[in-house]
């Protein structure tokens, strides 16, 4: 497995590649995106940054506006948002000219998002001298070493200035960062931190709701918390009215130190906080070498509590899990501010790592799809809970709110084990916790805690969306994926980051089996993981986690075992696309699930219950194939009784990342422990069936042909019935098939990202030709972006050896597998 990159050598990479690497031109940019109530965008990102107003993750205008100026000058140039229609209506005032800056364009990577421009120097200046050099560096780290920085619902935000002439900066928010409602009254304060003798302060603007509304939301914003922007003691602060401020600045290039106490409503003259810094750069510049310098800026959202739950105790007010590292919001926005240089090195380290195995496992392009899914997916969670027990809230953004939606958290479960599987743990653990309680009444998996984020109060009445083999399904299919990145030596863990720290293993049975108990410090940074499994450590913690809720996973397995192999009428995951029966992909998930439970039963050492599942999904994956393939043997249909229709099998790609494909013997086909069930008749084809793999290596191979075929302009079309695409599930289904189909699918997402007239963060759901639009239902800004690691992934599985199982496909095939098909007609 490739190695971990120094972190000296990834910190310094971080600007350097968010500058200088990216190849493909979205519509929307991440900002400012944290979870999903601090998730601020760039739209309109292929234009001027200044062309339009930052905005929540729902296209909802958000005031985050900066300008610069020259003091040798008059000239005033807006740099982001459009602080300048509050000057352009100032125009007669012949104090200042609003002028525009030349914009270099925007830049990204997995954490950061950086904007550049020139500002030309004064007319005073000879005309050789070069532009001022400005960048607004947007940091909203990723630091899969480091939960408790994770936790942290802050981002940064740096200015960067480079040149040989003196510059002013400006920067401002508004109240729309702390509700949705334009009419709500709003609070204000400044606060001071004294940071000891010598050393800066902060200052620090709180605004917040006049009455908050707990746990409520108004269009998606949360309608409690209070928003933090802090900067070093030595810039000047004013709050104030937004044109007044804006229009001071432009004049005089600062601000007065003085705090407007007039409270009001977020658009009644509308009230900003801002921040100015001078830099002073002429004194200290030559034409060889141009003065540097830069200012910190950080914002926060803080909510305590972040969510009520209905845990096994009873309903439940969720405090953030940062709260029982830090005693206040002060404490921890200081020790914020102050770790800017380490979580800047965790994830510049993270960054440069994912492009380099992106690269590796795909392409250029691949390497800015990931960078730009990796913020997004991680933007809605939400990290609650304790050290002791871990746990994180994920919301279903866009679709419909719902409150930790398997299968919502299924599709992006790649990006989390690749990242790191704990967190994916503690996306489950809710949820676990929750059936366990005895408080879901249904023998299925639920499909959500809570109809609405924040609330997780339940389905008691087990009236939840039915999606019953979907969620069996996808929970047993992460259960095993999580127990399996438990299993490694070395460094050959499914995270490259997950092999690193101690081997503390917390022996208290009520705490979680993930515990955060122990924190280390690791290259002089403290508050690190400790390892994630790994040798013996991985045993114990594989038994300690399934043990204690074995019941439940036989719950759901038993399920699957009734109703997997003919599934009855209901919804997929897919549910816009409307209910449907003997769905072959959905049939292939459940059998799949049981297949997992029986590695689960054999990681906790009951060898009964591991041969009986075993055997079970071992003759059910031969029917499936009789029934799921079509007539000619060239592909899969999209429901058993359906001719002619064909699907996407994105399923597929749990039986190679939980390894089944590497399994060398021909299956065995033992009844004996089906609990009376008659046994089932051979499939056709069966006495040729490829003698490698649970699912048999000749599906994979006639699934990728079908694709190349069947692939439109803009990627993989879901199913037969309709035009428009699945990203999550394109990158499911491309990661097992050939380079070639691979390629060509990576290519088609490329090209739709660079043209798609889309105006919302990277959808999941679009027409793969026309405009590449949405197909309505429009999604955007969802986790399930997380998908799109699933090379990654799979790159890193079973012990790096998951892709070499697949090496057939990129052979030229045999004449026995070339002329294998389905010979013997349609049940």
């Amino acid at each position: 497995m490739r190695g971990l990159l120094p972190a000296a050598v990834a910190a310094s990479a971080l600007l350097a590649s968010a500058a200088g690497a990216s190849k493909l031109t979205p519509p929307v940019l991440p900002l400012i995106v944290r979870n999903p109530y601090l998730s601020t965008w760039l739209g309109d990102a292929r234009e001027a940054p200044w062309s339009k107003w930052p905005m929540f993750w729902t296209g909802q205008e958000v005031g985050f506006s900066v300008l610069a100026t020259l003091p040798q000058s008059d000239l005033v140039y807006p740099l982001l948002g459009r602080p300048q229609d509050s000057l352009l209506h100032s125009q007669k005032d012949p104090s200042y000219t609003v002028s525009y800056p030349t914009f270099l364009g925007a830049q990204y990577d997995a954490s950061a998002t950086n904007l550049t421009y020139h500002i030309p120097p004064p007319s005073s200046y000879p005309r050789s001298t070069p532009p001022l050099e400005i960048v607004l560096s947007f940091l909203s780290p990723i630091t899969p070493t480091s939960t408790l920085r994770q936790a942290i619902p802050a981002s940064y935000l740096t200015v960067h200035v480079s040149g040989g002439f003196d510059v002013n900066v400006y920067v401002d928010v508004n109240g729309l960062w702390v509700t949705g409602d334009r009419g709500n009254d709003i609070v204000w304060e400044l606060g001071q931190t004294e940071l000891g003798e010598g050393e800066k302060g902060l200052k620090t603007w709180k605004v917040k709701r006049k009455t908050e509304q707990l746990l409520t939301e108004h269009e998606d914003r949360a309608e409690w918390g209070t928003l933090h922007f802090t900067a070093p003691s030595d810039v000047r602060h004013e709050s104030g009215t937004s044109a007044v401020l804006r229009q001071r600045f432009a004049k005089t290039g600062t601000l007065q130190d003085t705090i407007d106490t007039s409270f009001r409503k977020v658009m009644d003259e509308e009230p900003v906080f801002a921040f100015a810094k001078s830099f002073k750069l002429n004194a200290s510049s030559s034409a060889s070498n141009p003065a540097k310098d830069s200012v910190l800026f950080t914002i926060a959202h803080i909510q305590d509590p972040v969510v009520q739950y209905a845990a096994a105790r009873g309903l439940t007010f969720m405090r953030p899990l940062w709260a029982s590292w830090f005693e206040s919001p002060e404490s921890l926005l200081t020790f914020h501010y102050l770790d800017y240089r380490n979580a800047n090195k965790l994830a510049g380290n993270y960054s440069t790592q994912l492009a380099k195995d992106a690269f590796e496992s795909g392409s250029v392009d691949y390497v800015d799809i990931v960078a730009l899914s990796a913020r997004q997916a991680i933007g809605a969670t939400s990290f609650s809970g304790t050290p002791d027990n871990p746990i994180l809230f994920l919301k279903e953004i866009s679709s419909n709110g719902n409150f930790q939606t398997i299968d919502v958290i299924f599709p992006s479960f790649p990006f989390f084990l690749y990242t790191n599987p704990r967190w994916l743990a503690y996306l489950l653990e809710p949820l676990i916790e929750h059936m366990l309680s005895g408080q879901y009444p249904n023998r299925y998996a639920m499909h959500d805690l809570g109809t609405h984020f924040p609330n997780a109060t339940g389905h008691a009445d087990g009236d939840d969306e039915y999606m019953p083999l979907e969620e069996c399904g996808n929970i047993l299919i992460m259960g095993l994926a999580i127990v399996n990145s438990l299993k490694y030596e070395s460094d050959e863990s499914t995270s490259v980051w997950a092999s690193l720290g101690g081997d503390n293993l917390d022996s208290n049975p009520k705490s979680s089996a993930f515990a955060l108990s122990e924190l280390e410090t690791r290259d002089d940074i403290m508050g690190l993981d400790d390892r994630w499994g790994g040798g013996t450590k991985g045993v114990e913690q594989s038994k300690k986690w399934i043990g204690k809720s074995y019941r439940l996973w036989k719950q759901w397995t038993g399920y699957l075992i009734d109703f997997a192999l003919e599934p009855q009428n209901q919804l997929s995951t897919d549910d816009f696309a409307g209910w449907l029966a003997l769905q072959t992909n959905l049939a292939l998930k459940g059998i799949i699930g049981i297949k997992a439970m029986s590695e689960m039963a054999e990681a906790i050492g009951n060898v009964e219950d591991a041969k009986h599942y075993r055997n079970i999904s071992n003759v059910y994956v031969e029917k499936w194939e009789e029934y799921g393939i079509s007539r000619d043997g060239t592909h899969a249909k999209l429901a058993y009784d359906w001719y002619g229709s064909w699907t996407t099998l994105y399923n597929l790609y749990a039986d190679a990342l939980l390894c089944f494909h590497l399994d060398p013997a021909p299956a065995e086909t033992a009844t004996s422990l089906m609990n009376g069930q008659k046994p089932l008749k051979p499939g056709h084809g069966h006495n040729n069936r490829s003698k490698a793999g649970f699912v048999p290596q000749h599906i994979y191979k006639i699934q990728s042909d079908w694709y190349y075929v069947v692939r439109q302009k803009y990627g993989l079309p879901l199913d037969s019935r309709h035009l428009y695409t699945k990203t999550d599930w394109e990158f499911f289904a491309a990661a097992v098939m050939s380079k070639k189909v691979r390629g060509a699918i990576l290519e088609s997402v490329a090209v739709w990202v660079n043209e798609t007239v889309t105006d919302r963060p990277f959808t999941d759901l679009h027409n793969t030709e026309g405009q590449g639009d949405f197909p309505d239902p429009n999604f955007f800004a969802r986790p399930v972006v997380g998908g799109h690691f699933a090379f990654l992934t799979l790159g890193n599985a079973c012990g790096g050896k998951a892709m070499g199982g697949l090496e057939f496909l990129d052979k030229e095939e045999s004449s026995e597998s070339a002329g294998h098909g389905v010979q013997n007609g349609e049940t």
